[in-house]
This record gives structure tokens, sequence and C-alpha cells, in this order.
């Protein structure tokens, strides 16, 4: 038995993809850009395995059985392997061809919530079974057929996702516009409502507004050159652009959302009192030092500036705060200094929202792609144990 453990990262999107031109090879109405997040704070990590005792693909999410016969999940495994056998040279690798799959993937992160699990699962996936069956060269067109937005994940740092123009997808492909470490100023907190499964996917979202939603005809000419506002605002650094087209894209994906029929609103009470925070505090600087973001969920994502998240944690804290005086909201991954409210903040005209988050994560931009992480062979083991602690019997009779 051979197995492969690779993690991927989490991409947040501040040009939305919403919508796709052709649902079997997933390409999407309008390009979109995204940020890479630090793998520490959240990722996908994946192990995939073969063996010639295998009876069929299986899978497993967070420990539990999934159904392998997804299309999405077939069409990475059919790529693979049809990448693999166009450059079959007989060695002892080819012998994986003919064998079963087993995977075993999880998150450090709610799945499924609006905070692209499916993005990192993906990408996470076709690079594990890349590195099995020894494929090289460009994966993000076959992490894209599995999740349009994994392609992203496949990079650090800044990443375009070119729509293309080709009918068969080939030229449909992400790229890196920007490396982490071009702006290392740049922060984002992660601001978890909701850990729950979202109520309507994010497929069967697109699918009834690319059917139903007049505004989304509307969107397509507008988001190339937003485009290329947000690559000049990234290559200068120039916050204020970024914030700006950041929180005026999400702003309207969402209200695609609400256009789409029967209406679809992934935002709650709680996000709609976080844009109104930003909104107020970004008045009272007299500049823009907070943006948000909104995917297919009530979570927000929020960038902002170094020098500014310890005030920024603190009016959430004090707006946000836990129903026991003595507990403090959380805050995980990157360190945090304590920073006090000012008296002013209270000129802000919002009420306080006891236990409305559950929990913060600081993170970064990361130059963390996906990441090989161990292969290893297994000559005769009847139980094999991967790296995530998910136990997965094989029968080797």
């Amino acid at each position: 038995m051979r197995s492969v453990t690779c993690t991927a990262p989490v991409n947040i999107a501040v040009i939305k993809y919403w919508g796709k031109r052709d649902e079997t090879l997933i390409l999407p109405i309008n390009s979109s850009l995204s940020v890479t997040l630090g793998q520490n704070e959240l990722r996908a990590k994946t192990t995939v395995a073969t063996s010639k005792s295998f009876k069929e693909d299986k899978i497993w999410l967070n420990g539990k059985e999934q159904s392998v016969e997804s299309p999405r999940i077939q069409n990475v495994l059919k790529e693979i392997r049809h990448r693999t056998r166009k450059r079959s040279t007989g060695d002892v690798r080819d012998e994986t061809l003919n064998m079963k799959v087993h995977i075993c993937s999880e998150n450090n992160f709610p799945t499924a919530a609006g905070l692209a699990s499916s993005a990192a699962g993906y990408a996470c996936l076709v690079y594990s079974l890349a590195k099995l069956f020894g494929v090289k060269g460009e994966i993000s067109e076959v992490a894209r057929q599995g999740s349009g937005s994994a392609c992203r994940s496949v990079y650090g740092g800044f990443v375009l996702w070119d729509m293309g123009k080709d009918e068969s997808g080939k030229d449909s492909l992400a790229k890196q516009v920007a490396p982490a470490d071009h702006w290392p100023q740049l922060r984002i907190l992660i601001l978890v409502v909701s850990d729950q499964k979202k109520h309507t996917s994010s497929t069967e979202g697109m699918q009834t507004s690319v059917k139903t939603s007049e505004l989304l005809q509307k969107r397509v000419d507008v988001v190339p050159q937003r485009v290329e506002d947000m690559v000049d605002a990234i290559d200068n650094k120039d916050f204020q652009k970024f914030a700006e087209i950041t929180m005026k894209e999400s702003n309207q994906f969402h209200a695609v959302c609400l256009d789409t029929y029967p209406p679809i609103s992934y935002m709650t009470d709680t996000s709609r009192q976080i844009v109104r925070l930003v909104h107020a505090f970004n008045k009272q600087c007299t500049n823009t030092k907070v943006a948000y973001t909104f995917d297919a969920g009530p979570n927000a994502c929020l960038y902002l500036l170094e020098e500014d998240v310890a005030r920024v944690v603190s009016l959430i804290k004090y707006y946000f705060p836990t129903s026991d005086n003595n507990t403090d909201l959380e805050v995980r991954g990157l360190s945090v200094e304590s920073s006090s409210v000012e008296e002013h903040i209270n000129n802000f005209d919002m009420p306080q929202t006891p236990d409305a988050i559950k929990y913060i994560i600081h993170t970064q931009v990361r130059p963390d792609a996906v990441k090989y992480v161990i292969h290893t062979e297994v000559p005769g083991s009847s139980v094999h144990t991967v790296p995530m602690k998910i136990r997965v019997r094989i029968d080797l009779q």
C-alpha cells in the first residue's frame, strides 16, 4: 500500500466567483481574485492511499464516510487517472492505475459554513492524488473541476483565477499576481458567526442565480474592470482602494443572491451588525481602516493592516461580548496585543449583542500553497493510521 499526505490553505475572494457558463467543466462567468490565508489557522489535510486489496474507491471527511459518487470527486479521479495513463512508462507506479483509492480528509475549521472549505479540500485532494500517481504539470485546472475556487488554493499570496475563453477550459487557470511577502502588513480577522452547514449550497445557489438573477447578468459587465483595479491596488499596496472594491464586491454578491428567485440570504442579523460596525469605525477614523467581505455564509472576513488589529479586536469584543462576564471572546491564531476601547466608541449608537460571535481567527496572507507532507509505503499492515488520526481499516486478504 502507498499513501501520500498533503495540506492546502483556505482562500477568501475579494473579487467573487458566482455563476458558471459550463456546469460540467466548472467554467466561471467572470474572473475572480483571492487572498491565500495561513495554514496554521485554516487548512485542509488529506491522505490518499492505494492498495491492491481495496475493493472500491472510498472517502472520509472529518472522520465520517461520505459518498464517493459525487460527480466532482469522480471528475477529479477520472482526470488524474487519465493524465497518469498519458505519461505511463511501465514503471512500478503505473500499477496504481488499476488500484482503488481511499481518501481521508479533515479541516481545522468549520466545514460547509461559508469559509471556503471545498476550495481547500479539493486543492488538497488533487495535489495529493497528483503526488501519489506521479502526475506533473499544471493542476489548478484539475482542482477547478472539483470546486471552482479550489484552483486558487493551489497558490499562495494573491491569486487570480482567469475565467478563460476556450470552450475546453484549458485556459481557465489560476495564477499568482503577487506573493505573500509583497504586502506583509495585511491581516485578516475571521469572525465565526456560525459553524453550521449553510442552508443553500454554493453549487445550488449559483445555478439558481444564473437562471433567475437579472442583476447577475449586469454584474458580468462590471467585474473585468474591478479585477484590473484590484490588481492595481495590490501592486501599489493601496489599502483604501483595496478595501472599497472588496466591500462593494461583497455587497453586490449578496445583492445578486437576494435578486435570485427564490431569494438566497446567506447573511444574518449579526452579519449586518458587523457591516454596520465596520462602516461606523471607518467613518470615525475619517478613512478606511477595515474592509469586510462575506462569502456564501454568515461569517465575516475582515481585511485590515497590522497596526489596527488590536483596536479592531477590542471593538469586536465590546460589541459582541460573551454572556459570561468572566470570559473574553476567544481569539485563535496569531496573537493580538491587548487594547482598551476608547470612550467615544459608545457614540456608535449600536447595541451590544452577547454570544453572537463564536470566536475570532486572526491570520495573515501566506505563501502557503498546497504542500507535500509525507509519502509512505506500508508492506503488510492490516490497519493504516493516517496523520489526522482517522483510522481506516484495510482488508489485505
